[in-house]
């Protein structure tokens, strides 16, 4: 029986520490196609797929999109606007994209987004995270 009540207080501890993401895009040049976004530990940054991925169609520039249940560490968000519907970003032949992107805390480096420039705390509040293409 006491096993019982402590596994079910761990349960119940659990549940109370995962929050949610609400990540917002308010500049995209145009509503065609969707805005797909992949959220990423150091683990999985540039190297595997995202721990949670979510699209959007947009509406008038806009897209919102919430991932939910996250676990509170370390994340960063990718995101590109998937205007030709592929499900993959696209490239010019010498490497430059096709397609508008964007990551957390919005830096804007030559070459590719770092873990460093994009990662961002999770803790056990809801967090709202505003990304520019």
């Amino acid at each position: 029986m006491f096993l019982l009540i402590v596994n079910y207080s761990l349960m119940n501890g659990q549940e109370k520490a995962l929050t949610s993401i609400t990540v917002e895009i308010n500049n995209a040049s145009n509503d065609e196609g969707k805005i797909i976004f992949g959220l990423y530990t150091q683990e999985t940054f540039m190297k595997a797929p995202p721990v949670k991925s979510a699209e959007s169609s947009i509406k008038d520039g806009k897209v919102v999109v919430v991932f939910e249940d996250v676990t509170p560490g370390s994340y960063s968000i990718l995101c590109y606007h998937d205007a030709n519907g592929n499900q993959q970003m696209d490239f010019e032949p010498n490497g430059m994209p096709k397609e508008k992107y964007g990551s957390s805390n919005n830096r804007m480096a030559m070459g590719p987004p770092s873990w460093e420039e994009t990662k961002f705390e999770v803790g056990s509040d809801p967090i709202k995270i505003e990304i520019r293409l």
